[in-house]
């Protein structure tokens, strides 16, 4: 039997019964005693291995409840405007990848965020686009993933015509006084351009997600709720990635593989089920979308946006579709991850959901970003999960005011709320739409601020202590799947997950949490990643 002992640090355990230790003895990849560094060393020293961690501070380790490490890897291969602070600087970008791409070949970029453009001038328009890339199509994918810009090339590779249907839940946005595309596509729309894209092969996926699973433990997680069938091929092909990679090449990283909902029919195909696999590779819920993002005002909301009286947005499925979707997973016996913004679409989902006993694993509500004082009483329930993003706080404030109003404001991002409501609350990115730093998160949710800022924070009396903020992304991380009593906290008999930091998370001012480094990633005892 293998012993190793973690010593010399300041391990948070998450536990009560002991909330602060100096080592940590692992057996079998299990957390077998933790306590003094001289008490652990005098009992299991003998013939264990010895690792130093040298004053660093420790928490269980880091779980990241929504993610898409599939579509992170794939954009390491894209080009990146997320850092594009002008339509100007967008388009010098995208000019100087197409003048290395060929005329046959498509051009696909991620990552534009129109809110980020410091002088304004609004999205490119698609002759702005034509001019920049004339030859090749293009499709650029906005930061949320809810918008896609494509040029002229892109149309007419998909034979675009005005009587062309469009998948229900997306729009092909033309000019009101000319009637033609200006290149935008929101929600589904982009499914009419997809198919023609050439798909990576099978090596290139599995290097894309290897990268991203090693990105991943850089960034000091152990645990990742991933959707990627969309990316990585559909149900068979995703858990084949997986499985060879995590289980075969022993990358370790804990992945909870959700479900694309038209994906459904493969789960009884495959035989699979919520729970199928190991602790390292496992199914999760069906994801479902209810509605898209306040960025491009898709959010489905109860009144009309505040800047825009026109449009409250719009549901991606209307309400008996919506609930047939939770029947068909519920006869599969699984649980639904359903992402939902605004509070209309919240609304939504409860109704449906109220119609149906819960399933083994619990439902998760994603992002609950607007959540009316009536839903929150409906989220009080102990099978549902509010799956919130802290750093969507950071990109999102302060346009997002203006954007739902000073009223509606009052009751969204509501973290402290919801937690002291007896809401279960876990922590995501939704990388690659945000950073996949939980470190950035947890500033968010600690701070109520964006990095550099230096006010007291947006909304401060919803700012979270360190120790609700770790929470998320630890022990809420393990309840979404119920298997708390394996992982979340540092407890005897439960995964010795752990992510060790370069600064003390509990001794320093919150803004040096953006100056932090990740000094090692442990999973199951095992060092998968050190700094």
């Amino acid at each position: 039997m293998t012993t190793t002992i973690f010593t010399n640090g300041r391990i948070y355990t998450g536990d009560p019964q002991h909330l602060f230790v100096q080592a940590l003895v692992v057996r079998d990849g299990l957390v077998h005693d933790l306590g003094s560094g001289a008490d652990m060393l005098s009992q299991w020293g003998t013939g264990a291995q010895v690792i130093d961690l040298q004053g660093h501070t420790a928490t269980p380790g880091l779980i990241d409840s929504h993610l898409h490490l599939g579509w992170q890897g794939l954009t390491f291969m894209q080009l990146n405007l997320s850092k594009a602070t002008s339509k100007d600087e967008m388009l010098m970008l995208i000019k100087q990848r197409a003048e290395e791409t060929g005329p046959e070949e498509w051009m696909e970029g991620f990552g534009w965020d129109e809110n980020l453009f410091v002088n304004g001038g609004g999205i490119p328009t698609i002759e702005e686009l034509d001019r920049v890339a004339p030859h090749c199509p293009i499709m650029l994918s906005r930061i949320c993933g809810h918008a896609n810009l494509v040029n002229s090339k892109a149309l007419e590779r998909i034979g675009y015509h005005p009587e062309m249907a469009v998948p229900a839940g997306g729009v092909v946005v033309c000019d009101p006084d000319t009637g033609r595309p200006t290149g935008m596509l929101l929600e589904t729309a982009s499914n009419l351009v997809k198919p023609h894209i050439p798909k990576p092969s099978y090596d290139q996926l599995k290097t894309s997600l290897r990268n991203s699973i090693q990105y991943a433990l850089q960034h000091g997680l152990t645990g990742a709720h991933t959707e990627d069938l969309r990316e990585l091929g559909g149900l068979a092909q995703t858990y084949r990635l997986y499985d060879e990679l995590i289980n075969q090449e022993e990358l370790a990283l804990r992945c909870n593989l959700l479900v694309y909902y038209p994906h459904m029919h493969e789960l009884r195909e495959q035989q699979m089920y919520a729970g199928y696999g190991n602790s390292h590779v496992q199914i999760g819920a069906v994801k479902i979308f209810a509605d898209g993002a306040l960025g491009r005002r898709t959010a489905y909301l109860s009144a009309p946006y505040a800047d825009d009286p026109t449009t409250s947005g719009y549901p991606v499925h209307e309400q008996e579709e919506l609930t047939e979707l939770v029947r068909q997973a519920r006869a599969l016996s699984m649980p639904i991850a359903v992402h939902t913004i605004g509070d209309k679409a919240l609304e939504m989902v409860l109704d449906s959901l109220d119609q149906f006993a819960p399933a083994a694993y619990r439902d998760r509500l994603i992002h609950t970003q607007i959540v009316r004082p009536d839903l929150l009483e409906r989220l009080q329930h102990p099978n549902r999960i509010a799956d919130i993003q802290p750093r969507f706080l950071a990109g999102d404030f302060p346009w997002v005011i203006d954007r739902v109003g000073e009223e509606r404001i009052a009751f969204s991002y509501i973290w402290k709320t919801m937690i002291h409501k007896g809401i279960i609350c876990a922590g995501g990115s939704d990388t690659p739409v945000e950073p996949i730093d939980p470190l950035l998160g947890i500033h968010a949710a600690v701070t109520r601020k964006a990095p550099g800022e230096t006010h007291g924070g947006y909304m401060p009396e919803e700012k979270l202590t360190m120790q609700e903020a770790i929470s998320l992304f630890t022990t809420s991380g393990a309840k979404v799947t119920h298997e708390d009593h394996l992982k979340g906290t540092l407890s005897r008999g439960k995964f010795a997950d752990m992510t060790v930091y370069s600064n003390d998370l509990f001794a320093m001012d919150p803004d040096e949490l953006l100056s932090t480094k990740i000094v090692m990633t442990v999973i199951g005892g095992k060092v998968c990643y050190t700094r």
